[in-house]
């Protein structure tokens, strides 16, 4: 346990370098590039080999997990002195010291807990923590010694003002260092432990994306979103409607709903995620006996949050780039609350549906034994409608979709569709080669262009 708080504490170090950047300047690369010799070609035995050798690297003898991290951060280092459009020096900090710090906390809650849940804790709060460090260094370093100019996206201005700039840029900086431990805590989820080069740098490009959206981030917006979708995170998993990877999916996307397009959003998303949950637990046991139980006990992971949730995404990231382009928003705002309005009605319609006798095949109406794929049951619509309207009412009300009865009504009528486009891909092509995640991801598709078409005619 010591040797991995050592090893933690070690790349910890190594990415804390990352915020020296700025002044470094053209030189940022030097220090990975020497630990990466260091650890590649000195070390290949001894107490410091034990104590950063990962798993498999005591096999070939070399560190090549922590030489690939060194490296990775060298390649970002070098990125960011890059005279045309550098990669900021604030999301390559954000980037390292969010999966440095998270890796030191991750092993200092390991130290008394194996929960998973309480790793993941450790792992976002000092990553997170790690990452705002990271960002207010290099402003400081910006401001205070006036090196290579204002980091992108940030609102630096005179040197003597370096208090004012750094309080004026906390909200953001607070934002773009959530999304970077969320991100990084994610992608480390899904690749192995010893991956974190791949994560440093998915976590760079991830915040050099949110840095360029420059997103009106409040001190209140930041805190009712952290605080509001952590919360709702940890009873997701508490209540076991979502997996650690799931709810970590989960999270990250309420974030973005709320700082970037607005609590109506928030709302509008966070309604689905709370209701299909629930659904999915609803009478769980009785759904499992009929065989039409979502898996791995109701809890539901990133490929199945995604999956209903990437084109609402996807419309978010647009909505918020509009003030940099010539497009219109409104499209934006339909395509998020269709696809989220058909995501709500096609769960419910599924949970529901599914504990009801006599489920009949969409395509043709005959019956089918419960759990084939396109069946319905006439309690399934109607939950599915439900939803629907639930949807359309909120988006309505907090969304920019044109008021409750057109509005709402479009969203609505595109969530129905979305259900039905679901149901005849089920029927039709669902089977051994597409799967039921990829129609869920053409069902909230459709319903995302319906929603714009009916939109850009009637509103």
């Amino acid at each position: 346990m010591i040797r991995r708080l050592r090893r933690a504490s070690t790349f910890a170090a190594v990415a804390a370098l990352a915020a020296l950047a700025p002044t470094l300047g053209d030189a940022a690369v030097v220090p990975f590039l020497a630990v990466a010799g260091l650890a590649f070609f000195g070390i290949r035995d001894g107490e410091w080999f034990e104590t950063l050798a990962l798993p498999g690297d005591r096999e070939e003898e070399r560190l090549y997990g922590f030489v690939a991290f060194s490296i990775a951060a060298a390649g970002l280092a070098l990125f960011a002195s890059l005279p045309r459009v550098p990669l900021p020096y604030e999301a390559f900090a954000a980037a390292a010291l969010a999966v440095g710090g998270g890796r030191l906390g991750r092993e200092i809650v390991g130290r008394s807990t194996t929960d998973e849940f309480p790793l993941v804790a450790g792992y976002l709060g000092l990553g997170a923590l790690a990452a705002l460090a990271g960002q207010v260094a290099v402003l400081l370093q910006v401001e205070v010694l006036g090196v290579s100019g204002p980091p992108a996206g940030s609102s630096a201005g005179a040197p003597g003002d370096a208090v004012t700039v750094v309080a004026s840029a906390l909200p953001e900086a607070a934002f773009l260092a959530s999304v970077a431990a969320l991100t990084a805590a994610l992608v480390r989820s899904l690749v192995f432990a010893r991956d974190a080069h791949i994560t440093v740098i998915l976590v760079a490009f991830a915040v050099w994306g949110f840095i360029a959206l420059d997103p009106t981030v409040t001190v209140p917006l930041v805190a009712f979103g952290l605080g509001v979708t952590v919360a709702l995170g940890y009873i997701s998993f508490a209540l076991g409607t979502a997996s650690v990877p799931g709810m970590l999916t989960g999270v990250l996307s309420a974030l973005l709903a709320v700082v970037l397009g607005g609590v109506g959003w928030f709302l509008t998303l966070m309604s689905f995620y709370a209701v299909g949950g629930l659904a999915s637990k609803y009478r769980f046991d009785e759904k499992a006996d009929r065989g039409v139980a979502q898996e791995n006990d109701g809890a539901r992971g990133t490929g199945n949050v995604l999956a209903n949730s990437a084109v609402a995404l996807v419309a978010l990231l647009g909505y918020a780039a509009t003030p940099h382009v010539a497009m219109p928003a409104t499209p934006f705002a339909f395509a998020f609350a269709g696809a989220t309005a058909t995501a709500m009605a096609d769960t419910l319609s599924s949970e529901i549906g599914g504990l009801f006798d006599g489920p009949r095949l969409v395509t043709t109406l005959r019956r089918v034994e419960p759990g084939t794929d396109g069946a319905i049951t006439w309690q399934g619509e109607v939950a599915g409608l439900a939803g629907a309207l639930l949807v359309g009412g909120i988006a309505a009300v907090g969304m920019p979709v044109g008021g409750l009865v057109v509005g709402g009504g479009i969203v609505v009528l595109a969530g129905v569709v979305g259900m039905t486009v679901d149901s005849l891909l089920g029927a039709s092509i669902e089977g051994d080669r597409v799967g039921n995640q990829a129609v869920n991801f053409l069902a909230t598709l459709a319903g995302a262009a319906v929603a714009v078409a009916l939109g850009v005619v009637l509103v």
